[in-house]
């Protein structure tokens, strides 16, 4: 078994901290992970695939061990979170990887697709919404602050941030008693860093910005075709199945598996999405 390697890569001002694993000339997978997590989600799948493929894991600046200028001198944005990790890619020298997509590294990952596509081999998105139909009621709060970003607006998406709210999204919809602790309790622990809440605010707005891409992913997904593998926790609040299932309107040969779990689907699937990863990129990168 691969040991995971920790290591900090610098990016203009930010410095990118990362996780890696498996052999230097591997396939790459690059994984990036959501709100309010960070690499650390991935701590049980890359040694389940590392034998097989080069496994890294950034954190994403405002996020867990990376560290970046405050709010007053750096634009906490979902364009400047995807201009940091394409500085990353290049500076570690990834000519071509697949992709895990999830939840906030969704746009992420697509606006690095986007921009080139050729380094796409194939792309694993483990609720990581892509479209209109994948977004449950639940984000009222957010899109009205999209639509109006009023303070008052601002005020009422921070119960999103709360201690509350983060254990929710690790354990609703997941077998209970299946979910350790541990997770939530790391991202509740960086939430409480100074400016962390605002932080993260600002990206609630930016949010924004993802779902008006939704037409342009959907115009490179349709227009490269990357193989895409839709792994889901049916049970998630947030995302919710039909925005994997919509993957197939533009991909029309997308795997998709519905698991029986939450948002967090690494928790308590990590073996089954190892799995599921392993088969589908044996077949499909060795095709390419």
């Amino acid at each position: 078994m691969s040991a995971i390697i920790y290591r900090t890569q610098k990016v203009g001002d930010v410095d990118v901290f990362y996780r890696e694993t498996g052999p230097i000339d591997a396939p790459v997978i690059l994984l990036l992970h959501g709100f309010p997590a960070s690499s650390h989600m991935f701590r049980d799948l890359m040694p389940a695939l590392a034998d097989r493929y080069r496994l890294i894991a950034p954190d994403l600046p405002g996020f867990g061990l990376t560290t970046a200028p405050s709010r007053g001198q750096f634009t906490y944005s979902f364009e400047t979170l995807a201009h940091v990790i394409g500085g990353f890619v290049d500076a570690i020298g990834l000519p071509r990887y697949a992709l895990y997509i999830f939840d906030y590294g969704a746009p992420v990952g697509l606006r690095l697709a986007m921009a080139n596509p050729e380094r796409i081999t194939a792309i694993v998105t483990q609720n990581g919404n892509a479209y209109m139909e994948g977004l449950s009621a639940g984000w009222e709060p957010w899109q009205a602050y999209w639509r109006e970003p009023t303070p008052a607006h601002r005020e009422a998406t921070r119960a999103s941030l709360s201690d509350e709210a983060i254990r929710f999204q690790y354990e609703h919809g997941s077998p209970a008693g299946c979910v350790s602790p541990d997770g939530s309790m790391l991202n509740t622990f960086y939430m409480h860093r100074p400016d962390a809440y605002e932080i993260q605010l600002d990206l609630i707005l930016s949010y924004g910005s993802n779902v008006a891409l939704y037409p342009d992913f959907q115009s490179y997904l349709r227009q490269h075709r990357p193989p895409v593998l839709a792994v889901w926790g049916k049970n998630d609040p947030f995302f919710l199945p039909p925005g994997a299932e919509a993957y197939r309107r533009d991909v029309p040969d997308t795997e998709l598996h519905l698991l029986d779990t939450g948002h967090f689907a690494l928790e308590t699937h990590h073996r089954e999405i190892a799995t599921l990863m392993r088969d589908f990129l044996g077949r499909k990168l060795d095709a390419a």
